[in-house]
């Protein structure tokens, strides 16, 4: 059943209020994964705030005029983190071994596909505040060791004087 005027101007609505909000879009070719590929992948990028849809061209060249996208298209929107919905995305077509991003857009720049997959290496938020908090870290565990080292040498100290004065 074809969608009414009405139905296209609302679909370009929902897709330009999406284009607005999301901090990344990546736009892949999803061609021969099957509908549980699909459910597993948008439920794996429900996990880290990010949406998977298939638009028709048209009605993404309305919301997004600079876009020229042939062939089945579906656009990845990353609302929170940018990185790991496009870490998903990219290992899931990688693993199946179908579909691949096309482009994409990242604040005001435009992606191309190699710069999508070199982005899908990059490390998560959490990653990047894991890896600081451990170089955070290390010092102040030094430095505790350190400390610990020289209250260690003391008891010892004060243990040999009491064995020498004969104490037990």
């Amino acid at each position: 059943m074809a969608k009414t005027r009405q139905q296209k101007q609302e679909q370009v609505a929902k897709l330009t209020e999406k284009l607005g909000r999301a901090k990344a879009v990546v736009f892949a070719d999803y061609k021969g994964l099957n509908m549980k590929q699909l459910s597993d992948l948008r439920d794996k990028l429900r996990e880290v705030n990010g949406e998977f849809t298939i638009t028709k061209n048209t009605l993404l060249e309305r919301a997004l005029p600079s876009t020229n996208l042939e062939g089945p298209t579906a656009t990845l929107f990353a609302y929170d983190d940018e990185i790991s919905p496009i870490k998903i995305l990219v290992k899931a077509l990688k693993d199946v071994a179908l579909g691949k991003v096309k482009s994409g857009i990242m604040g005001k720049d435009i992606l191309d596909e190699a710069i999508i997959l070199q982005l899908a290496t990059l490390p998560t938020k959490n990653e990047l505040r894991a890896k600081t908090v451990g170089v955070l870290i290390t010092p102040l565990q030094g430095m505790v060791g350190v400390l610990q080292g020289n209250l260690r040498n003391l008891v010892y100290a004060l243990n040999q004087i009491k064995l020498q004065r004969g104490g037990v």
